[in-house]
């Protein structure tokens, strides 16, 4: 289950009195990335609250649900790191991790960051015309793209949010045969060419390496 924004850590203990720890402020989509990464590396010192993945509908309220998070969490560690990209908030979330004195991970998107932003970047001039879908999103595909596009009750719409696209790109953080299937799927679905490319954790598990 995808945690959304708790009281407690991902070892099941209370966000309070934590000192020497660092608290990851996350988006949900980013949840199981994360806890598997801690697990793989055993980093212990990292705790984890996530705000819910159904921001990514309305990236205006992150900046201010992150300030928020910050704020009530900041008496109780020593360090705080957001693992949010910009996600569509404009270079606003950006600012307020500045004015706040929190560190960001950086990058546009998590299709970048799970891509490395560097070679997403050297890409983006040929890729412009497909869509990207991780892990999460194959799993939640209905529920974050079929279902709030209105695609369920007007399938019609589907030429006209995807009329410009050429190709699904599953960017898969896992070797998971199931989710390669719903993937192509989701392909089919829109109308797209599919191709599958494994990027494992790109820049999110080299970014908290470094923490």
């Amino acid at each position: 289950m995808i945690p959304t924004d708790t009281e407690l850590t991902d070892e099941g203990l209370p966000l309070e009195g934590r000192a020497g720890r660092i608290l990851l402020i996350a988006c949900g989509a980013l949840a199981r990335e994360i806890l598997d990464l801690k697990a793989m590396n055993g980093w212990t010192h990292l705790d984890l609250t996530c705000l819910p993945a159904k921001l990514h509908l309305y990236p205006e309220k992150i900046t201010e649900e992150v300030r928020a998070a910050v704020a009530k969490h900041r008496e109780n560690y020593d360090d705080i790191f957001v693992v949010y990209a910009d996600c569509g908030t404009g270079g606003l979330l950006a600012t307020a991790c500045a004015e706040m004195g929190v560190q960001m991970i950086a990058g546009p998107h998590c299709y970048s960051i799970f891509e490395g932003n560097d070679a997403f970047a050297a890409k983006a001039d040929q890729e412009f015309t497909s869509f990207y879908l991780t892990d999460f999103l194959v799993r939640q595909f209905d529920a974050f793209v079929w279902k709030p596009m209105g695609l369920d009750r007007h399938p019609d719409l589907r030429d006209m949010y995807f009329g410009n696209y050429e190709k699904l790109i599953y960017q898969a953080q896992t070797d998971d045969p199931a989710l390669t299937a719903k993937a192509e799927s989701c392909a089919v679905r829109l109308g797209l060419k599919f191709e599958r490319r494994f990027t494992g954790y790109g820049d999110l598990g080299t970014v908290l390496e470094t923490l």
